[in-house]
């Protein structure tokens, strides 16, 4: 499950590494989380219509599984929420729900955003091929 961040690096093609990442990977076993297609379409409501990156995003979107957010993911964002907040260790709404549905999905989550997410325990697994 590619994360938002890691999305909008393939979209804008800014980083080499994922690209050749990609390649090695069947298509089928790549997806992202409904809650990272709406950060990425939020995203476009800020651009003008004309920006280069309405294309890209939708193009992307086409080719890329896109899961929805299940009752699954809702109780292990529940999960992670409380134990954050109980240690006074929160992270971002939409990062803990990503992190849920990718548990919930039993998906490995890419992203560059170890930092936030290496606070959640297991059975969240990550990498960074950024």
């Amino acid at each position: 499950m590619l994360d938002t961040d890691i999305a909008s690096y393939i979209i804008k093609r800014h980083s080499p590494e994922i690209e050749v990442k990609l390649v090695d990977i069947e298509p089928s076993r790549v997806c992202i989380s409904a809650i990272t297609c709406a950060e990425l379409l939020y995203g476009l409501k800020r651009l003008p219509p004309e920006h280069r990156l309405h294309q890209g995003v939708r193009r992307f979107l086409k080719v890329v599984r896109v899961l929805a957010w299940d009752r699954d993911a809702a109780g292990f964002y529940a999960d992670i929420r409380d134990r954050l907040v109980t240690a006074g260790e929160q992270i971002g709404e939409l990062d803990m729900m990503i992190a849920a549905h990718s548990i919930a999905a039993m998906a490995t989550l890419v992203t560059n955003n170890i930092r936030h997410y290496e606070r959640i325990s297991a059975p969240l697994i990550l990498e960074n091929w950024a």
